[in-house]
């Protein structure tokens, strides 16, 4: 069990107030291992929603650097940061929030030789990443390890997540088999994003990372809720752990990791 110092009663006192919470619920959130993939759009407010909650351990996956393009949506990067690693600029901001937290940074481009070894070990992955492959190759090895996680896309006005609990609901392969064709989406960089948007949705992943380890309300687990902000319409659609899925179904026929050829998609 935790000695809490009284500074860090204060610091967590709103959640400890919550019956959902409470002093076991925040106990639970310090020593908990998220890892976010994707310093970007949706990683920037998650990073800075999971530090500022106390998430004892918080991994951050990214290989760029910051672009002066990124900042109006990437809100854990400042004009100052252009041209450093994203991975840097955010931790910076996550450790400035809270000292508590240890945030582990991985500068490296996620591929099927590095993924096992940098998602091992944690709790809960955070996947906002910016191509369809690597979404398909974050969701593949969660699953071969067992981890449950989060995954988001936005576009133009509209998110896009659902919640994955490998074993026991709907993978990102039950209902999307196959990253699509290079150029059959448009990116952010060519159709626009609104850069509330990146936030909305990356609030909302990290609510579920919360969620998860706190054990607190339901999770988006078999749902994919999308939004339009323009209309603020949400809607939930039902999913279901398919029999066919090549990856989670009782015969699967994806057995091991592979790479797929790297198209951007529509997030970050």
């Amino acid at each position: 069990m935790i000695d809490f110092t009284e500074e860090q009663l204060e610091r967590y006192s709103r959640h400890i107030l919550l019956d959902d919470v409470g002093v076991a619920g925040q106990e639970k959130l310090l020593q908990a291992k998220v890892i976010i993939v994707g310093a970007g759009g949706l990683g920037s407010p998650a990073a800075l929603y999971l530090a500022a909650a106390g998430v004892g351990t918080i991994g951050i996956v990214d290989s760029d650097v910051v672009e002066v393009s990124n900042l109006q949506r990437q809100i854990a990067h400042f004009s100052a940061d252009i041209g450093a690693a994203k991975v840097e600029s955010a931790a910076a901001k996550m450790q400035a929030i809270n000292p508590d937290v240890e945030v582990r940074t991985y500068r490296e481009y996620l591929c099927a030789a590095n993924i096992r070894k940098i998602l091992a070990g944690y709790d809960f992955v955070i996947d906002g990443t910016d191509n369809f492959p690597t979404k398909f190759l974050v969701n593949d090895a969660c699953v071969f390890l067992n981890i449950p996680f989060s995954h988001g896309g936005i576009l133009r006005f509209n998110g896009q997540t659902m919640t994955v609990v490998p074993g026991q609901t709907a993978c990102y392969r039950c209902s999307f088999r196959s990253p699509p064709p290079p150029d059959a989406v448009p990116s952010c960089a060519q159709a626009g994003v609104l850069g509330a948007v990146a936030g909305m949705l990356g609030t909302i992943q990290a609510a579920e990372a919360l969620k998860h380890i706190t054990g607190a309300g339901e999770l988006l687990t078999n749902t994919l809720l999308t939004f339009d902000a323009r209309t603020m319409a949400f809607r939930r659609i039902r999913l279901k752990k398919q029999e066919s899925c090549p990856l989670c179904g009782p015969h699967p026929v994806i057995t091991e990791l592979a790479d797929v050829e790297r198209t951007v998609c529509t997030v970050q």
